[in-house]
């Protein structure tokens, strides 16, 4: 790893005055002082462990910030001090002839300043965590071992699915044309399956979509995970994991009765550019109001058990399935007075009724309510209009993508 400093350093400004660090008098001078410290330092001869420390000061400071208040609060500049602080800390860890465990410091460092922070110098945490993570990289042999033991353990659990009567079923269609889909699903609101649309994805093909894959691409990174089987239940809650990690501690080894986790987060295909580049999007998006760039990508990773209750979004909504199955249950807008919204402004998209163990004394107009199913398998994109309500439970470990659009 000697040569890694170079590829780094290669990617800076050329000298200590071509290194921007431009903010406004929202930032104190004494913070503006540290940074410009850090700027000379890393220009400079002095030791790492005199980087480290600076770097640091600049990120127990602006930290302090980010978390001072509501996310809506915090002004941009310090999520920028922030991603300075980060970047620092990965050219002291990164300087020299690094050991394998600073450079995965460095690693989940700039994935703080992706997550936490706002873009710096055209991105070049996301550029530098690129190179970190080819330093990363496990030997071919390794990954064909745990290919080999993963593999088996994932396929020794079969899904029960339910049968999905006929009156029920969510309608599905091969392929529609633009207009078709505008025509009969998109302007009356009415949910559809889409087969045949995401043939072309290089998650179905090229690199089809596995744990051992997202190992490969992602296993070192850092990324927000929900911990609990869905979001409305009293013990859930979000922590920061390594995509190794959850998958070791809740796919792999899910004891029974333990906390479920899932990976549900919009900026995944921005974190790791290798798996957006494995999607596309949908062309029917191009009927709404909005640019490609207004279009949010999701991703939806855990184990099979994990539910989304019943609830609605203000978007339009394309779910398209990769990996596993889904149950998906979905109710009119028509129909949101015998679904008993929470009544806090918090859940007030979200129904109060366990969808599949309803309590009809407490809610005794939710059977009355009419609904469409669906089991989603892999290669099937749900159609799901905006502000209609739908019930999500993975039947086994399950990766969906979803794309909200208006």
């Amino acid at each position: 790893m000697a040569s890694l400093w170079s590829k780094i350093s290669a990617i800076l400004p050329f000298n200590e005055e071509q290194f921007p660090l431009q903010f406004t008098d929202r930032v104190e001078s004494s913070v503006l002082e540290m940074l410009k410290r850090c700027r000379r330092q890393l220009y400079s001869a002095t030791t790492s462990a005199s980087h480290m420390l600076n770097a640091q000061i600049i990120l127990d400071i602006s930290w302090e910030r980010l978390n001072t208040g509501t996310w809506r609060q915090v002004d941009k500049e310090w999520r920028r001090v922030y991603s300075y602080g980060c970047l620092f800390k990965v050219a002291a860890l990164c300087h020299g002839n690094p050991s394998e465990d600073e450079v995965l410091q460095a690693v989940r460092t700039c994935d703080m300043g992706l997550l936490m922070g706002a873009a710096i110098m055209d991105n070049i945490l996301q550029v530098i965590v690129q190179i970190l993570q080819q330093e990363t990289r496990k030997s071919a042999k390794e990954e064909d071992e745990n290919e080999h033991s993963e593999a088996k353990r994932i396929k020794i659990a079969s899904p029960h699915v339910p049968v999905i009567k006929e009156e029920l079923a969510v309608p599905r269609i091969k392929c529609p044309s633009l207009e078709s889909f505008n025509t009969n699903y998109l302007l009356p609101l009415k949910p559809v399956i889409l087969e045949g649309i995401t043939d072309h994805w290089p998650a179905f093909n090229k690199h089809p979509w596995s744990i051992e894959y997202l190992r490969s691409v992602a296993g070192c990174r850092t990324v927000p995970v929900e911990v609990g089987s869905r979001y409305t239940d009293e013990d859930w809650s979000q922590t920061l994991l390594t995509v190794n990690e959850f998958i070791d501690r809740y796919i792999l080894n899910k004891d029974e009765g333990k906390a479920l986790g899932y990976l549900a987060q919009h900026q995944l295909f921005d974190q790791i550019p290798e798996l957006k580049e494995d999607i596309c999007l949908p062309d029917y998006c191009c009927l709404g109001e909005g640019d490609e760039d207004d279009i949010t990508v999701n991703a939806w990773f855990g184990p099979g058990g994990t539910v989304s209750p019943l609830h609605q979004d203000p978007q339009q909504n394309f779910l398209a399935q990769v990996v596993g199955s889904k149950y998906i249950r979905l109710y009119s807008p028509e129909d949101t007075d015998k679904l008993y919204p929470h009544q806090s402004q918090l859940l007030h998209n979200t129904s109060q009724v366990e969808v599949e163990n309803p309590d009809t004394e407490r809610f005794p107009e939710f059977a009355k309510a009419p609904y469409l199913e669906c089991v989603l398998q892999p290669g099937d994109v749900l159609f799901i209009p905006v502000r209609h309500w739908h019930y999500v439970r993975s039947l086994e470990l399950s990766f969906s993508v979803s794309f909200w659009w208006s």
